[in-house]
This record gives structure tokens, C-alpha cells and sequence, in this order.
């Protein structure tokens, strides 16, 4: 290598990482009238088949529906119940609203399953104390 204006191979390869890692981006602006950064006005940056890049917005996440607290103690989301956002439910048939246990959208699996055991065990207990009774005359 040496004179001439002629740079080392270490130099040319951070040249070359350099320019990989820092292209200038293509800049875009919001289709829409609102231009700020809010939750609502998310955007993605899409390269078209023309080789422009546009803007498309990103619709929010849905979170799907939670068990209630005071009816649920933990409050965890319902599984199997599809995760939409909330204007998107009336359309949904009603088998995809619900679950088909007993407390089908209301509760969680575990509060159902705590609920049974809880029953089951003071059933259990009542008859105890009937065949106590029993006993004692």
C-alpha cells in the first residue's frame, strides 16, 4: 500500500462498515393531518414496487379481555378469546366471544378451577359433619 494517497485496508473496511451501518434515510411525511408522534398516529416505513417509501399506519394492538377483579382475583386475560380491538367484537359470532365452561368469558381458567375445588370441598365438609351427626345418636 504505502504513498500516494493511498489508505490501508483497515481504513477502507470501516469506510465500507461505515457507510453499511449509516445510509441516509429516505425521508417520509404523514398522510393524515395529525404530525404528531402520538399512540394513535404509529407509522411504518414500506418500500413500494416503484421503489418509494411511504408511510402506512399501524392500527393498535389489541389486548383481548381481562377477568374482572371483583368477581377474579388475578385479573389475567381470558384465554381463547380472540385479542381485538373493542369495535371489532360486534362482528365476531357469538362462539368466538365465549368459551364454552361454565363462566365461559367472564372468568379465567384458574378462578373457574379454584371455584369447583372450592365447592367440591365444602360439600365434602357438610358431609362430615352429617355422618358426625349421624353418629352421635
Amino acid at each position: 500500500m504505502g504513498d500516494g494517497g493511498v489508505c490501508c485496508w483497515s481504513d477502507y473496511l470501516l469506510f465500507i462498515l461505515f457507510n453499511y451501518y449509516h445510509k441516509m434515510v429516505q425521508r417520509v411525511t404523514y398522510r393524515r393531518r395529525l404530525s404528531y408522534n402520538t399512540k394513535s398516529n404509529k407509522v411504518r416505513k414500506v418500500r413500494t414496487p416503484g421503489s418509494r417509501v411511504v408511510v402506512q399506519y399501524v392500527q393498535k394492538r389489541g389486548h383481548g379481555p381481562r377477568a374482572p377483579h371483583d368477581s377474579c382475583d388475578c385479573g389475567k386475560r381470558i384465554n381463547g378469546i380472540a385479542q381485538l380491538r373493542p369495535y371489532h367484537y360486534k362482528s365476531l359470532a357469538k362462539k368466538d366471544k365465549t368459551i364454552s365452561r361454565p363462566y365461559g368469558g367472564v372468568l379465567c381458567g384458574g378462578c373457574v378451577k379454584s371455584r369447583i375445588i372450592r365447592a367440591f370441598l365444602l360439600e365434602e365438609i357438610k358431609t362430615i359433619k352429617r355422618a358426625k351427626q349421624a353418629s352421635k345418636k
